[in-house]
Parts: C-alpha cells; structure tokens; sequence
C-alpha cells in the first residue's frame, strides 16, 4: 500500500478520480474483508485530498484572472501560493 501511496501525487486529477470511483465501488459492494476495507477507505481518503488540492488551486488560477478597466478578462496572474493575495 505504501508503493501506492506514492504514485498519488504523480497521478492526473482524472487518474485520481478514476480510481477513487473505483474504491467507492470496491466499498460499496460489502464483498471487502474489513482490514482491506480500512487499507481502501484510506487509499480513498488520500486520493480524496489529492483531487480537492488540485480543484482548489484550479479555483485560485481561475480567481487570478485579471479584468481590463472595461470588466472583461484582460489576461491571467500567476498564483502565487504562498502569497495568494
């Protein structure tokens, strides 16, 4: 479980969502011994936090778009994580 870990962070967003639909499946079938039931709910907990980090800083590249003086979207800011206003 530990190797899997790992692979988290390299993973897509659609690769994380993937297999996280997948451990809600395995989950919600109730055919899941119980230890391998937590090893999943934990597995799916991470990827859960994964997939909010990257919608998270989607939302905060999104928020970054600066508007010309006329209100329309005159081009985009970095975000600056460590500085996000």
């Amino acid at each position: 479980m530990a190797e899997e870990q790992s692979q988290i962070p390299e993973m897509s967003f659609e690769q994380a969502l993937r297999e996280l639909e997948g451990v809600v499946r395995r989950l919600e079938s109730g055919d899941v011994p119980l230890d391998e039931s937590i090893d999943l709910y934990e597995r799916g907990e991470d990827l859960r936090k994964a997939c909010q980090a990257r919608l998270d800083a989607a939302q905060a590249r999104i928020e970054k778009i600066v508007q010309g003086a006329d209100g329309k979207p005159a081009g985009t800011e970095p975000f600056d994580a460590d500085n996000p206003a």
